[in-house]
C-alpha cells in the first residue's frame, strides 16, 4: 500500500491504493489465478498479466472518480436550487 508525507512529515495512505489492489486482485481471480499462484508464473506470463490488471484497475478508478465528480455536481446543483 502506498503511503505519502504530509508538510509535518505525518505518513498518510493513499486512499486509492487499497481500492487498486483490490481491483488487481479482482481481474487475477477473474482471469482464473491467486495471488500465490501469480507470484508462481513465469515472469514474462506474470508481467503480461500485470500489465492488463493494472489496465483493468486503472479504468475501474478512472470510472468511480467520474461517479464521485458527477455525484458532487448533482449535489452542488440542487443546493443552488434551495437559496
Amino acid at each position: 500500500m502506498t503511503t505519502k508525507q504530509t508538510e509535518k512529515s505525518e505518513p498518510y495512505e493513499d486512499r486509492n491504493a487499497f481500492l487498486e489492489s483490490t481491483l488487481i486482485e479482482e481481474y487475477l481471480r477473474a482471469k482464473g489465478y491467486s495471488m500465490e499462484d501469480f507470484k508462481k508464473l513465469p515472469v514474462d506470463v506474470a508481467e503480461q498479466l500485470m500489465k492488463e490488471a493494472s489496465q483493468y484497475a486503472s479504468l475501474k478508478l478512472e470510472e468511480v472518480e467520474a461517479r464521485a465528480h458527477f455525484i458532487k455536481d448533482l449535489h452542488d446543483d440542487a443546493s443552488s436550487l434551495e437559496k
